[in-house]
């Protein structure tokens, strides 16, 4: 398949076979698997997805990707292609009760955050995902409270999901090399959330202003939210940091101000 990879689409094709190889088994696809692929490109994982199971959906935005992707996996399976913008993309039509998705993908960095956050909106019809993605994503993704990476991102999705990278993939692996290191990740959005998130929304809303002025004390970047006294009895410190709470904290304070009557502004 010859094509030239779109800068605008953030397009770096996987062509490593012991690379993909190791991709196939932590994903370890079953023939009764509901799998969607994102971005599958010219098909390196694709076609090992289909001989696995014999049935696949992808999203791919790039038009001139398809028909050569349709030809090189006719042979394996039943592939089925959406042309969508992934970001704009109802994964939930594609699930069931009787089968949720399995989402895999070699992530474009440009979308990479936001694309993420449109899969936790729909993390309920999700039994996993494995992504591909830039190391310093998948760092932010797992690091806990105190790291220079713990943020918003954290957070989020480690309020909905068990975070677990997996390997680290070398800049060579693709064509055209990025010019940054790559990681594999796997998510598992909980069943059962071991934290209990009053009003999801408001949750949200609150962790994004305390990380949008993440140098400020909490008493000064909630302080349309809660006043430090109601921080206080959320057993936190209002002097404390964003990056230095932990989920749990910030989960109590975002119900106390499910309740606790805003501050005068």
């Amino acid at each position: 398949m010859t094509h030239k990879a779109r800068k605008r689409f953030g397009q770096n094709f996987l062509h490593d076979p012991g690379i993909i190889q190791r991709i196939i088994d932590a994903i370890a696809p079953h023939p009764d698997d509901n799998l969607v692929e994102i971005g599958p490109g010219q098909g390196a994982i694709t076609r090992e997805l289909l001989r696995r199971c014999g049935a696949l959906q992808v999203v791919e935005l790039d038009r001139d990707l398809i028909g050569p992707l349709a030809d090189s996996c006719a042979t394996l399976g039943e592939l089925t292609i959406h042309n969508a913008d992934a970001l704009k993309f109802d994964f939930t039509a594609l699930a069931s009760p009787e089968l949720p998705l399995r989402v895999v993908g070699n992530l474009p960095y440009n979308i990479s955050t936001p694309l993420l956050f449109h899969l936790l909106s729909q993390a309920a019809q999700i039994n996993d995902m494995h992504f591909m993605l830039q190391k310093e994503v998948v760092e932010r993704m797992a690091a806990g409270p105190g790291s220079k990476t713990y943020g918003r991102l954290s957070v989020m999705l480690q309020a909905k999901c068990r975070v677990t990278p997996l390997f680290l993939i070398g800049p060579g692996a693709f064509n055209p090399p990025p010019k940054v290191d790559s990681a594999f990740v796997r998510l598992e959005p909980f069943s059962e959330p071991p934290l209990a998130i009053e009003d999801q929304v408001l949750f949200a809303q609150l962790v994004a202003q305390a990380f949008s002025q993440r140098r400020k004390t909490l008493r000064n970047s909630l302080r349309n939210w809660l006043t430090a006294g109601q921080i206080e009895a959320a057993s936190v410190d209002p002097t404390t940091r964003p990056e230095q709470l932990s989920l749990e904290a910030f989960v109590a304070l975002a119900n106390l101000a499910c309740k606790a009557e805003r501050p005068p502004q």
